[in-house]
Formats: C-alpha cells, sequence, structure tokens
C-alpha cells in the first residue's frame, strides 16, 4: 500500500506503509532493546573486562594525559571531556561510573585514583565531581598500554569528529581481577575479584601447559579475593564456579572475641563484600531493640584510617560464641554470594569458568602482542630504510651536496638523488631534511649503530612473529612482571570446607585448651600455651581477676571437641561440648556456668570431667564430701537431657564433691583436710545404678572432711598440697592398700606453718602441675622439681603467696598418652 505525503514546499515523498502485527513488532522491538543493553551498557568485554561506559573514562583521562605520574584533574573535567567526545549519556551515568572505579572497598585494584571524598564503606555519596579530582591508577594506565601501537581497532566516535578504541590493550587482567556486575534484559552478570598474583600464576600456568586441568589451576588461584576481606567458607561452591560459571559460596566476617573487666565483647575488623556497615549497626541495634538478639549491652563504631573495627559490648552473663552464632543468622556479617560468569565472548553473551576466562585473556593478549610486534616491526624497517639512505648519502656528501646546490627546486633536487643513487622517495626526502650538523664524525658513528642495532631489532621482531611459543614467553615475561610489580597477598581467607560441608564442631579447630571454673561458677577456656612451666617455689601470674568472695576451684587440660560434664553438688549431672565454652583473657572471671547449663541458683557445680568417648569398660568414680564412695558406668551418662539427670543419690546434709574416671582395675586414694589417707582397691566397690547413694570410703574424724581423690599406681606419687602453699611428693607405693570403709593413715603433718590439706594429685616425674590461688594466682611448674618425701613429712613449697592469699586448687597437666586416650583410666 502506498501513499503520498506532502513534506512542504509542493515537494511529494512517497511512503510505504507496511501492516505488522503488534505481537510481532513488540517481539523484534524488545529484542532490539534487549540486545543494546547487553552489548552496550550491562555486560563486560571477555577481554579488557569493562562495559562501554568504563572504556570510555579510561580512555578519556589517557587523551588528557592523566597518567600516575601526572598532577589531578577535577572530576568534572574528565566526565565533561567523556560525555562530549565519547559516551552523550549524561553525568548521571559517567561519574556514578568514575567514582565506582576509584572506590578501593569496591573494585578490588581501583583503575582511577582519586583525590577527595569518593565515599565510603558506610555508603556516604561522593562530593560533588567540582570537588573531587582523579587520574589514572599505575594498573589504570597497564589497562592502556601500548595502545598507540596499532593493538586495537578504532571506530568513529557518535558524531565522527574523534575515533575511540572498540576495547582497551589490557596487560592487567582486569575482568578476574576485578569482577564485574550488572543486570541486563533476561540476564545478569556477577563475577567476583581474585587476587592479581594468584591470576597471574594461573595465567603462567595456562601458558606452559593448555591443558592444566581445573584442579591444577586451583592450586595457584584458590578462590576470589574480595576487597573487604572476610571469611570464605567452603570451597565447593568456589569449585562450581570455576567449572561451570555458575556457583555459591558463603562469606563471613573476620571477628574476635576480646575481654576486659570481667565483660566480652566481639570486634569486627572486616565484612563481607558490599556489606554497607552503618546500616549492619542499624541492623543489630534494630535486633536488640526488638528482643530478637539478647546479650548485647552496647554497640560503637571505633574505625578509623588504620582500619575497621566494629565493637559489640556483651553483658556480663553473655556466650560470645552464642551471640555471634546469633548474629551470623540475622545480620549480614555472613552471606551468601551468587557468581554468574556472564561476559561478551566475539559480541554474544556467554557463561565461562575460570580456564575459560583465563584462556580468553590470553587469547587477547596473543593478538594484542602481535600486532604490536607487527608495529614496531615496520616502525624498525622504516627507520632502517632512512638509515640506509643517509648510509649512501654519507659516503657521497661531497657529490649530493653539489648536486643539490646545483639543483633548480627541491623536488628537482630529490628527483636527481633518487635517479642517480636509486634511492626511494622517502629517502631522498630524508637526505634533503638532514641538518648539517650530522655530517660530523660523531654524529655519523651514531647514525650506524642505530643502524646495526635496528637490524639486529628487525631480526629479534621477525623471529618473535615468526614462532608462536616465543611470543607465549614473552607474554609470561610481561605476566610475571606484573605480578612482581603491583600483586599483594590475599586478603580474604578461605576456609576448605563451609556450612555446608561440615558440622559446626568440625569448624572448630581442635586443640587442647585449659578450662577453669571457680567456687561462684565462672567458667572459661584459654590456650594451654597461656601458662609457660616455671621452677617450684615463683610466685607464678595472674589467672583471674582476685575478687574477695570467689576463688578457683576447678582447672582442666582439655580438647575443645571434648564433652564437658559438669557435676553438682546436689548430684546432677550436665553436658557441655569444651569448644562451647566462652574464650576468655588469662585475667578475666569468665562467664557464670548458669549460662551454660540450667542448674538452679542456690545449687553449685562441684567436679568437671572432660570426656572424649562414652565407652561402657569406662567407670566414673565419684567421691562425696563425708567419705561416700560410688562407681558408675560411664555410658550412663552418654545422652543427657538438656536439664540434667540424676548422677548420685545423697544423704541429707551430703555434697558430692569429686569425680575420677577409671577403667575399673585402679586403686583409689581419699585424702582428708586433717592430713589422713586411705588406700583401697576399686574393684572393692560394685557398679551401681545411677540413682544409687554409693557406700562408705572413709570414715571420718570429728570435724574433719575429705578434701580430694587420686588413683592409685605403685609406681607413681601422691601430691598433696596445702592451705599455705606447701606440698610434697611421696610414692604411692609407701601407701598400703586398706579395706574400704576404715580410717586410713597419715599421709601430711598438718602445721600452723603449712594449714590444713586442701588438694591432692597423682603425678609422675615427667609431669607438670598448675597451682591456683584463692585470689587467682597460678603458677606451672615441672613436677621432678618437687623433692620427693615421705609420707608423713611437711614438704617443700609450691607456690610463693601474697600475704592473705591461699592455695586453692592444685591441677596436673595432661601427657601426650593420656590426650591420646582421654576416656581411658585418666584423672
Amino acid at each position: 500500500m502506498s501513499k503520498t505525503t506532502p513534506p512542504g514546499d509542493g515537494d511529494r515523498i512517497a511512503v510505504e506503509i507496511r501492516p505488522q502485527s503488534i505481537e510481532r513488532e513488540m517481539h523484534e522491538s524488545y529484542l532490539l532493546y534487549s540486545m543494546s543493553v547487553i552489548v552496550s551498557r550491562a555486560l563486560p568485554d571477555v577481554r579488557d573486562g569493562l562495559k562501554p561506559s568504563q572504556r570510555r573514562i579510561l580512555f578519556a583521562m589517557y587523551d588528557m594525559g592523566l597518567s600516575p605520574s601526572s598532577s589531578f584533574r577535577k572530576c568534572a573535567k574528565i566526565v565533561g571531556d567523556t560525555m562530549g567526545n565519547f559516551h552523550p549519556h549524561g553525568e548521571e551515568a559517567i561519574y556514578p561510573t568514575l567514582v565506582r572505579m576509584t572506590q578501593p572497598f569496591n573494585a578490588r585494584y581501583p583503575l582511577v585514583e582519586g583525590h577527595g571524598n569518593f565515599g565510603s564503606v558506610d555508603g556516604d555519596p561522593p562530593g560533588a565531581m567540582r570537588y573531587t579530582e582523579a587520574r589514572l591508577s599505575h594498573l589504570g594506565a597497564e589497562m592502556l598500554v601500548d595502545i598507540n601501537k596499532d593493538t586495537v581497532e578504532f571506530v568513529p566516535n557518535f558524531d565522527g569528529r574523534m575515533q575511540e578504541p572498540v576495547l582497551l590493550p589490557s596487560r592487567f587482567p582486569n575482568l578476574i581481577c576485578n569482577g564485574s556486575s550488572g543486570i541486563a534484559v533476561g540476564m545478569a552478570t556477577e563475577m567476583p575479584p581474585h587476587n592479581l598474583t594468584e591470576v597471574c600464576n594461573a595465567l603462567a600456568l595456562l601458558i606452559d601447559n593448555d591443558d592444566a586441568t581445573l584442579e591444577e589451576v586451583m592450586e595457584v588461584l584458590s578462590g576470589p579475593d574480595f576487597p573487604s576481606g572476610g571469611i570464605l567458607l567452603g570451597t565447593s561452591g568456589v569449585r562450581d564456579a570455576f567449572e561451570k560459571g555458575r556457583g555459591s559460596f558463603t562469606l563471613r566476617c573476620v571477628s574476635d572475641i576480646e575481654s576486659d573487666k570481667n565483660r566480652n565483647r566481639i570486634v569486627i575488623t572486616e565484612l563481607p563484600y558490599q556489606v554497607n556497615k552503618a546500616r549492619l549497626l542499624e541492623h543489630i541495634a534494630d535486633l536488640v531493640r526488638k528482643g530478637t538478639m539478647e546479650g548485647i549491652s552496647d554497640l560503637r563504631d571505633e574505625s578509623d584510617r588504620h582500619g575497621m573495627r566494629v565493637v559489640i559490648e556483651l553483658k556480663r552473663d553473655a556466650n560470645p560464641n552464642v551471640v555471634l552464632n546469633r548474629l551470623y543468622k540475622h545480620t549480614p556479617i555472613q552471606t551468601t554470594y551468587g557468581v554468574i560468569n556472564l561476559a561478551l565472548v566475539n559480541g554474544q553473551p556467554r557463561e565461562l569458568g575460570i580456564i575459560a576466562l583465563l584462556k580468553a585473556f590470553l587469547d587477547h593478549r596473543r593478538e594484542i602482542t602481535r600486532r604490536r610486534l607487527q608495529f614496531e616491526l615496520i616502525k624498525a624497517q622504516e627507520r632502517a630504510h632512512i638509515l640506509e639512505g643517509y648510509r649512501i648519502a654519507l659516503k657521497h656528501i661531497d657529490a649530493i651536496i653539489e648536486l643539490i646546490k646545483k639543483s633548480a627546486s627541491p623536488a628537482d633536487a630529490r628527483e636527481q638523488l633518487m635517479k642517480k643513487y636509486k634511492l626511494s622517495e622517502r629517502q631522498a626526502q630524508a637526505i634533503l631534511e638532514l641538518m648539517l650538523q650530522r655530517l660530523t664524525g660523531l654524529e655519523q658513528k651514531k647514525i650506524e649503530d642505530e643502524y646495526k642495532a635496528l637490524i639486529k631489532e628487525i631480526a629479534r621482531l621477525e623471529d618473535l612473529l615468526a614462532h608462536q611459543r616465543k611470543q607465549d614467553a614473552l607474554i609470561k615475561d610481561e605476566t610475571l612482571a606484573l605480578r612482581d610489580k603491583h600483586g599483594d597477598k590475599r586478603r580474604t581467607q578461605i576456609v576448605p570446607e563451609g556450612p555446608e560441608d561440615l558440622s559446626a564442631e568440625q569448624l572448630i579447630a581442635a586443640r587442647d585448651v585449659i578450662v577453669t571454673m571457680t567456687t561462684d561458677g565462672y567458667i572459661k577456656r584459654l590456650p594451654v600455651e597461656t601458662y609457660q612451666t616455671q621452677g617450684r617455689g615463683g610466685k607464678g601470674i595472674i589467672a583471674a581477676t582476685p575478687r574477695t568472695e570467689d576463688s578457683l576451684a576447678h582447672v582442666h587440660v582439655a580438647n575443645t571437641h571434648d564433652d564437658l560434664l559438669f557435676f553438682t553438688d546436689r548430684g546432677r549431672v550436665f553436658k557441655c561440648r569444651v569448644y562451647e565454652l566462652p574464650p576468655a583473657s588469662r585475667q578475666a572471671r569468665g562467664t557464670a556456668v548458669i549460662n551454660l547449663i540450667p542448674i538452679t541458683p542456690d545449687e553449685r557445680v562441684t567436679s568437671t570431667r572432660p570426656v572424649s568417648r562414652f565407652r561402657k569398660d569406662r567407670f566414673l568414680f565419684m567421691v562425696t564430701e563425708r567419705g561416700v564412695i560410688k562407681k558408675c558406668s560411664l555410658d550412663l551418662f552418654a545422652n543427657l537431657r538438656k536439664s540434667g539427670i540424676i548422677a548420685c543419690g545423697l544423704r541429707k546434709g551430703d555434697s558430692l564433691r569429686w569425680v575420677l574416671m577409671t577403667d575399673g582395675k585402679q586403686s583409689i586414694i581419699l585424702v582428708t583436710e586433717k592430713g589422713h589417707s586411705i588406700h583401697f582397691d576399686e574393684k572393692d566397690v560394685r557398679p551401681m545404678g545411677r540413682q544409687a547413694a554409693g557406700v562408705r570410703g572413709i570414715r571420718l574424724t570429728k570435724g574433719d572432711r575429705v578434701i580430694g581423690c587420686a588413683l592409685g599406681k605403685a609406681d607413681d606419687e601422691l601430691l598433696v598440697a596445702s592451705k599455705h602453699g606447701y606440698g610434697k611428693c611421696t610414692l604411692i607405693s609407701e601407701y598400703r592398700i586398706q579395706g574400704r570403709g576404715g580410717k586410713g593413715i597419715k599421709t601430711f603433718e598438718v602445721t600452723a606453718k603449712t594449714g590444713p590439706v586442701v588438694d591432692c594429685k597423682r603425678v609422675k616425674r615427667s609431669d607438670e602441675l598448675l597451682g591456683l590461688s584463692a585470689n587467682g594466682q597460678i603458677i606451672r611448674q615441672a613436677v621432678k622439681t618437687i623433692r620427693r618425701t615421705g609420707r608423713v613429712a611437711q614438704g617443700v613449697r609450691l607456690i610463693r603467696l601474697d600475704e592473705g592469699d591461699t592455695l586453692a586448687r592444685i591441677a596436673r597437666v595432661a601427657t601426650e598418652e593420656e590426650k591420646a586416650d582421654k576416656e581411658g583410666a585418666t584423672e
């Protein structure tokens, strides 16, 4: 169908109108729009890793001469030149792109160096572009190296006045190192950044071995490396992303638990990528106000120019591990990062694994290197051609000067030179333009030397162009030079397996720790290395902040993966994992045990026992303060209710005080406060049920009570310690086996100087000892420094106490053999 319409002034133009269904028109128009968004706006090119807006900003800065060594220029000028010459889409599109390439918390390796306010990790907006300044960073300059050597294609800009590059030469692997994100039509890209050192090593690996496997690549390129640091949990998601181009993994903050003045605090020093710190603090505060998050007393931001420091103060009785786990669950200090490696390959969007990305960059570098070598060869040949003309002229310099003098015009002189000396037009013109000072002897030598050097350079370039392997070697050298100049250490830690692969327990490192608890029920754990071995009689170091109404009661060396059984004075038992105990500093008091197990306010934990495995052939031997004893199979305590269970039935006025672990074949020693002891065979006590009350172990005199018990072994020694810090070691063989229930024999000479007996332990000469005072003083010393004495001797000074202080407890550091078999007959 045709129709003629008048445009004006009497002219008539024929316009053809074709019927089109609205469905087809919408399909075709939307397809054109979506491809325009995909290719020209949202997705990066796989070769230089840039979107058109980013590429045009960098080229505009290069065109302005804003190198890393130049002075800064106002961002308004950069934005204006970019918009006026290459990217006519408004400053609202250009300036935010420029800012993002400047921000070190968004870009792993910023391509632009900023001067002024370019925003912060708190989400603060950048200053107006009239206030801020910028120039290319060193790595930004690496993106444009050799762009003037015909390495990339140029096309006319939007108005045809200028030329702009289709892509940048990009010696820096920008797409892999900085990543990219963007939302197109029907697709999106979310590419994480990686470490430059690791990426360069992976490129070198693929240059040497094009068939390298993913496992080999992951040995040198372990995973993403985010500018904000953090912890990456699990490698399965990283492997999926590396292999298929899609995957997800968990990012977690870097935090530490600090203790001060009997309080704990959680200190966050690194956040997951792109988590807004200010919004995070607001979110935590909101959770506290709503009651979702308990145990937090204060929240503050102590970050400065030296680094991030978010401090979460905890309430006195709060367990920092519990609070931290709740923060992981309810706040973005732990978040999931989804990877979509989508980029333009030959103008088409494709999802790529890490090897495909690396090879695409290498192919780009090979093309850039080939074109650069070709450009340099042509330039060298052209210069050599001119120098050959100079050499001919220098040989006939007098005749040529005479010829030029007699010529009617420059054109006539050029024609005669070309004809007489068989020169090209360029050679003849160069001779005519030759300055007279080049005719001196020194200048003639320079021309000859330059010509010889050019011949060698031409031969080198031709050799490189003829051998691809030599070009690859050159690319490898340039890549490693880039690594050595700009590479840095990883910021993001990678934990081999994350929560999707392992249980919470498996994420806790198995290590020995010291577990201490006070008589008031405050418990903590700290590394066993905290207390170094000292000599006998020393003053020791402070193990907890002194309190007049509290003193240390229990000390164990346990593994973080052990179960810790809590026995109370009422005969009940509770269970907790050692890694669930709150860590604390040496001086800290710890956390109230009532926050870990549901004991009543007037109930007191009197004994704790670490257990690795609940075996049927192992027993718990219980002793009360009034000398009642009881033996139970260890497996009876394997499955404990959260509310605890009965461990021992007690008579009125008695309390459960000690629990030993045995193999059923031991002998038992009970020691009293007045220095008496009894040594009997464990076989005299039959295994009982959990609720049984037990049988008599020792008959006490009036006012006496049991203060400790130990497993007897003839080759070992019994260490007995008194209130004023005295102690002695006596061979257990000196304590004869008696029947249970008797009064026993004397084991320590109690005097006003020594004070009453406070504790006893079975030890070996090779053991080490921890001595704890009521005011929190602790000393670690070797048993071999304590002199062996007779059964009724006073002994020697174990710890030098301050005035008014007393010895509260002693504990033995477990041997390597006992650490390997903690469920055996150990104390």
